[in-house]
């Protein structure tokens, strides 16, 4: 019956909308056709409209005009569920679009009010939904629309709407009153009474819609008022209705009057907290929900499960709070709960309460408490820490009787490539102040024999430190198993690497130029200048190759023992005291690791060996030093000790000592050892190449032992480097870079007032060149004297290079000229000669300061211009004549002459060994 009322109902429906498709509009469907299809779900109603091509906004636009009057208060019935400041539309829906946003509450981590934010909603009207099931109990009255189905002998539907009176009327059937019925009495009445009547028919009694109440919330609600809910709802819908509760109203006392009465007082605490809903009344028309203000409140916060604001009733006690906040986390600590209130002259107290105390437990809290669960201590108990080269570090359990091979039972499963087998400490503490005591143990041994002395039995807390056998980081020597790739699996991995230095490149740039700041705020040329001698101090590191004492702490490899010691050494330094001598020992000399280690327990020297890593290839077995401080008569006195260091490490106990506080051994060198040095000859000699020499062993000597030279040599233009010199060419280099600079700010200074005016194109240039300039180590040697005569030789050091050139026939001229150009060598020609040739001198060029730089790297300054016609200081081939700038452009620059020698002089060496 009710799928052919809708299929006639919707042919007529098409009808209309078909008449009206043109207007886009169903404006001929009539206030009865409307009302009709308003009942229809909101899906349907949209299928249908756009089946019908209708736009289904524009007819709930219409629908929206069309309402009567009791639509509207039937629509009034509930508040959706919408955050408080949402914004609506004209047809009453929520705008959730990039222009608006519901602003949420900062959450500042503070404990915030309890409970309210499950009833905070914006109130809205809308249509009562029908869809909730009846309740058995419900009682049918005035408003309620019953639907009543007869069929067998006669089929008919009726919809009825119970009267004031209470009566059903049915045509041709009467009136029937319902009055204090409930639903499933009215049912079974009705069909009882239409069966009587009728005979050979069956009936089916439904709710059709439920009839509206008007309730008043009243009191701290958000939006206090009048409201038209449907006839099921209970107090919870009402105070939904309004929107829930304003901050400053009571959760806990809320009042439910009844013509004048009160009938009930709820609690939403037993909603939110228990999920009892026992009390929450059914209301009726005329109702009165009244929400008090806001009683006593305590705030519970630290480790509990949901810390807030809670309100309180009379005689509540810490229990009852506790549960209030979910219970305790298992990361509080309830012995000492903090509670901070307030006494009787309003003045702030603190108190400890025991939360495991039932008696404490008990006592009453009060308004404006502040209870503050406090966390337990981050210290675990029962359990050992491993540190350092392991694979899986960290806290594991400790239990009595654990030894280290119970541990770690198995070297390859647990320690890193890198770990240090020989040498591990186990850091204990000895005593309730927390100090320590530090024992040694040899992994290896402990692990592999478990009667070891090694093999410690271990206690609660103790810390197991494990140290990696590499000192420094090392990302340039691989691995064995990193070089097992294909050469395609090799030339990705170069991509990589040849990336990663770019960025890197790209990242210095930039942040050099992000932090460059000009000295005195000079002018852009002069910044410019200093950029580039900042760009000098950063290469200091690349040219002096190894020459670094000590690497920073960064270059360190992690589980290093300068690292992995730091705080031990720091801890046994704070706890040393009058009668508790401080317990740390240094080894120095011929050991790899050489420092200060901590005294171990009952350590010996061969454990003080063991700390560095072992001896080096160099030491000196027979014979070691020890020095020791004894307190004699109350004075200190240094004693030193012979030791047989062979002997020690045998295990010797007269030699292998037990240490003592601050004992220093020294590992000696062996004598006269020193390792394989290496000094390389090139050019023309007769076998060229690197040459390891004797300790003592001269240049002639060594030339004699290789061949001597080639019938092509060029002894007068030698060029002999050495990296000690090296090393004070940088400084010197640096030294004047900085000076010069400064020279320069001072003069700009100058200029700003106005006394003089300043080439800095030119300076800016020599700057350039100056901080460009790699540091050669040239030794000016006179070969064909060394050849001669044997107290003119040179002992060799490490990393010595001889170059011998090839025969020469030119004359190099550099400076203040037209051309820097070379000449052939012509016997006849002085230097001024030679500068002629190259197009004669700048205007700027100083003619009385010429000076030459000899083949072998001396330099030779002219004092007039018959100087180069006297005996022995002509020209020579090799030779390079230097015309130097006049120092009037420079406005008495000190620094100039010797800055731009330096250039002059590394650019000619630099010239020699070009070719190579």
């Amino acid at each position: 019956m009710n799928r052919l009322i809708l299929i006639i109902f919707l042919t007529f429906v098409s009808t209309l909308l078909n008449e009206a498709k043109a207007a886009q509009l169903p404006s001929n469907i009539t206030p009865q056709q409307l009302e009709q299809f308003k009942r229809l779900p909101p899906a349907q109603q949209k299928s249908l409209a756009q089946s019908m091509g209708i736009d289904y906004k524009v007819l709930r636009a219409q629908l929206a005009g069309k309402k009567s009057k009791g639509v509207e208060e039937e629509q009034q019935a509930l508040s959706q569920l919408f955050p408080r400041g949402t914004q609506y539309d004209e047809l009453g829906n929520p705008i959730f679009d990039e222009e608006f946003t519901v602003e949420e509450e900062e959450d500042d981590g503070k404990p915030k009010p309890f409970g309210y934010e499950v009833f905070a909603n914006e109130p809205v009207t809308f249509a009562p939904s029908m869809d909730i099931a009846i309740p058995e109990n419900y009682l049918v009255g005035p408003g309620d629309t019953l639907t009543i189905q007869i069929f067998g002998k006669e089929n008919n539907e009726f919809e009825i709407e119970v009267s004031r009176e209470g009566d059903v009327v049915l045509p041709e059937l009467g009136a029937f009153n319902v009055t204090g019925m409930t639903f499933v009495e009215t049912k079974r009445f009705l069909a009882t009474e239409i069966k009587s009547k009728i005979l050979g028919v069956d009936v089916i009694v439904t709710l059709a819609s439920i009839r509206s109440i008007r309730v008043f919330v009243l009191g701290d609600a958000y939006k206090p008022g009048q409201y038209v809910l449907n006839s099921l709802s209970s107090v919870t819908h009402a105070i939904i209705a309004a929107g829930g509760i304003s901050d400053v109203g009571s959760l806990r006392n809320i009042q439910v009057k009844r013509g004048g009465k009160l009938v009930t007082k709820l609690d939403l605490y037993d909603l939110l907290i228990k999920g009892d809903s026992s009390s929450d009344l059914m209301l009726q028309s005329g109702d009165v929900v009244f929400i008090a203000p806001v009683g006593d409140r305590v705030t519970v916060d630290g480790e509990v499960k949901r810390p807030a604001i809670y309100e309180l009733v009379e005689n509540e006690t810490f229990s009852d709070v506790i549960q209030m906040a979910g219970g305790l986390l298992p990361s509080a600590y309830p012995s000492s709960t903090v509670v901070e209130g307030f006494n009787k002259d309003n003045l702030r107290t603190v108190r400890n309460i025991d939360l495991t105390d039932p008696k404490a437990l008990l006592g009453q809290v009060k308004g404006g408490d502040y209870v503050n669960v406090l966390k337990t201590s981050q210290i675990v108990e029962n359990s050992v820490t491993v540190i350092g080269a392991v694979e899986r570090p960290g806290k594991y359990q400790w239990y009595q009787g654990q030894r280290i091979s119970d541990l770690i039972p198995n070297i390859h499963a647990y320690l890193s490539n890198d770990a240090d087998l020989t040498y591990s400490l186990i850091v204990r503490e000895k005593d309730i102040g927390r100090n320590i005591e530090v024992l040694q143990f040899n992994f290896f041994d402990a692990v592999s024999d478990k009667n070891s002395v090694d093999n410690i039995e271990l206690k609660s807390r103790d810390k197991i430190l494990v140290f990696s056998n590499q000192e420094i980081v090392s990302t340039d020597i691989d691995s064995l198993e990193s070089l097992a790739f294909t050469k395609d699996e090799l030339l990705e991995i170069e991509k990589e690497n040849a990336e990663k230095k770019f960025k890197d490149k790209q990242f210095w740039q930039y942040y050099d130029e992000e932090n460059s700041q000009s000295a005195f705020n000079l002018t852009e040329e002069i910044d410019k200048a200093e950029e580039t001698l900042k760009q000098t101090y950063k290469s200091i590191e690349e040219l002096t190759g190894d020459a670094k004492i000590e690497p920073e702490l960064r270059e360190l490899n992690f589980f290093s023992r300068k690292r992995l010691l730091a705080s031990v050494i720091e801890q046994l330094k704070r706890q040393a005291a009058s009668g508790e001598p401080l317990q740390l020992v240094e080894v120095d000399g011929a050991v790899k690791y050489p420092g200060i280690y901590p005294l171990v327990k009952n350590g010996r020297i061969d454990d003080l060996v063991k700390a560095a890593g072992g001896l080096q290839e160099s030491a000196y077995l027979v014979n070691a030093e020890m020095t020791r401080n004894d307190i004699v008569q109350g004075q200190a006195q240094k004693q030193a000790l012979k030791i047989d260091l062979a002997s020690a490490l045998a295990g010797n106990d007269n030699q292998n000592k037990l240490l003592k506080s601050k004992d220093r051994l020294n590992v000696h060198h062996i004598p006269a050892w020193q390792e394989n040095h290496t000094v390389e000859l090139k050019g023309e000699f007769m076998f060229p190449g690197k040459y390891t020499i004797r300790r003592g062993e001269t240049l002639g000597q060594l030339i004699k032992r290789v061949g001597g030279f080639t019938d092509y040599a060029y002894l007068e233009g030698s060029l002999f480097t050495r990296e000690a010199i090296k090393q004070l060419e940088l400084k010197n280099l640096v030294k004047v870079s900085e000076s010069l600079r400064m020279e320069i700010a001072s003069k700009n200074l100058s200029d700003r007032e106005g006394n003089m005016t300043f080439d800095y194109e030119q300076t800016n240039q020599l700057l350039a060149d100056l901080t460009s300039v790699k540091p050669i180590g040239r030794l000016i040697v006179d070969i064909p004297l060394i050849m001669a005569n044997e107290q003119s030789d040179v002992i060799l050091e490490n990393g010595d290079m001889l170059y011998i050139p090839a025969k020469q026939n030119s004359i190099n001229v550099v400076g203040q000229v037209q051309v820097t150009s070379s000449h052939l060598y012509q016997p006849d020609l002085d230097a001024f000669d030679y500068v002629e040739l190259s197009g004669g001198m700048k205007k700027q060029a100083d003619d009385s300061r010429i000076y030459v730089i000899k083949a072998n790297g001396r330099v030779e300054i002219p004092n007039n211009r018959n100087w180069f016609a006297s005996e022995g200081s002509q020209l020579e081939p090799g030779d390079t004549v230097v015309v130097p700038l006049d120092s009037y452009y420079m406005e008495d620059l000190t620094l100039w002459q010797v800055a731009t020698q330096i250039v002059y002089q590394a650019s000619v060496a630099l010239a020699a060994i070009s070719n190579l």
